[in-house]
């Protein structure tokens, strides 16, 4: 196929909406000229490769109060920038992740009658693929039961695309503290967490007792000055792009559970202690990290009840030695790792072919 159709993608804020959008763009870029629409001062300008010649809005993030209306029509205002820039580029099909560009982005494609498709990624649908959806040709699944939220939307389970670090094996970085202690990768999601850098702060004595190695991604916004930076057994960073080799040889990931980490674990079979951001919308991380835990692959730990004792006593039950044959093992581990082999997901399909294959029927 000649590169003669031009895909606009919407994805922006965090990593949950612009790394699957990533992923699919660079499964389509030989055969698209992609353009990319996001928001000014957000992660995109650090995230987005030149190629995919980034435009950027002006868009505030509405905050609660009593001009949030005010701020919603703000946002569906920016519809008439977004109608120049999909004449000016001739855009012919637009994908979207969700987020606060994707509404209006949804309705400027729709007055055009510019097919648009958006993936929604958490099993609770987001606010735009709820409310904006059924303007969509296609509402891509990360989850099946997500149908279940989406009556008058055409829908098709596809799975989460994940970066392309994630489909093969990554050798663990050099960098990473070296020994023969459990190796566990702390990370808060593409913007950090605070709960979960303090918490982790408030236990890195007993961490370094027990000989855990760590490597903690604390996120840019969420600087931290522990006393035990950088030592032998612990490495912080701000932000990484090795995050499929340190998740693939890791023994524990603890994480928030926003959907791309959630499909992160399930591809890679990895255990985890999950903390869910406790005012996501809908709840939605919490129930993200159902999934896991209910198949017993992960703990789900309330950030509001959490403690540095629960914490503690948590890593010690699921490190705890057990023997067996002359052997020793993590009993509770182990079967972590087993019950997420439960989790795999099988039915993703080939973005590639299925755009090629939608646009026959335009």
């Amino acid at each position: 196929m000649s590169k003669k159709n031009n895909l606009l993608v919407a994805a922006s804020g965090t990593g949950g909406h612009i790394f699957p959008a990533l992923a699919v763009s660079k499964e389509l870029e030989d055969e698209w000229n992609i353009y990319w629409l996001g928001v000014h001062q957000r992660l995109d300008a650090n995230l987005i490769p030149k190629k995919y010649n980034l435009n950027t809005l002006s868009i505030k993030t509405p905050k609660k109060n009593i001009f949030v209306f005010y701020q919603y029509i703000e946002i569906l205002m920016s519809t008439f920038q977004i109608i120049r820039i999909l004449k000016e580029k001739k855009i012919n099909l637009v994908f979207t992740t969700g987020g606060y560009i994707s509404a209006p982005t949804i309705v400027a494609s729709k007055l055009l009658r510019i097919p648009v498709i958006i993936h929604e990624s958490n099993l609770i649908p987001g606010m735009v693929t709820k409310y904006f959806g059924f303007l969509c040709n296609y509402v891509l699944l990360g989850f099946k039961n997500t149908n279940s939220y989406l009556r008058n939307c055409k829908t098709i389970f596809t799975g989460t695309p994940l970066r392309e670090q994630f489909y093969k094996f990554n050798p663990l970085p050099e960098w990473v503290p070296k020994g023969k202690g459990p190796l566990l990768i702390v990370m808060g999601g593409s913007q950090g967490a605070k709960a979960i850098n303090q918490i982790l702060n408030e236990s890195l004595e007993f961490l370094m007792k027990k000989e855990f190695r760590i490597v903690h991604i604390i996120g840019e916004c969420n600087q931290y000055s522990f006393n035990l930076k950088n030592s032998k057994n612990y490495i912080q960073k701000k932000f990484t792009n090795e995050i499929a080799a340190l998740i693939q040889n890791c023994d524990l990931v603890i994480s928030r559970s926003g959907a791309g980490t959630i499909n992160e674990l399930i591809e890679t079979e990895k255990p985890s202690i999950l903390i869910p951001f406790p005012y996501s919308k809908n709840n939605h991380q919490e129930k993200n990290a159902l999934i896991l835990a209910e198949t017993g692959g992960s703990v789900l730990m309330n950030q509001n009840e959490i403690s540095k004792e629960v914490f503690e006593e948590t890593l010690e039950r699921i490190f705890r030695i057990k023997s067996k044959n002359g052997k020793n093992y993590y009993e509770i581990l182990d079967l972590m790792k087993k019950n997420m082999k439960n989790n795999k997901i099988k039915s993703k399909i080939e973005f590639k072919k299925f755009l090629n294959y939608f646009l026959k029927d335009l």
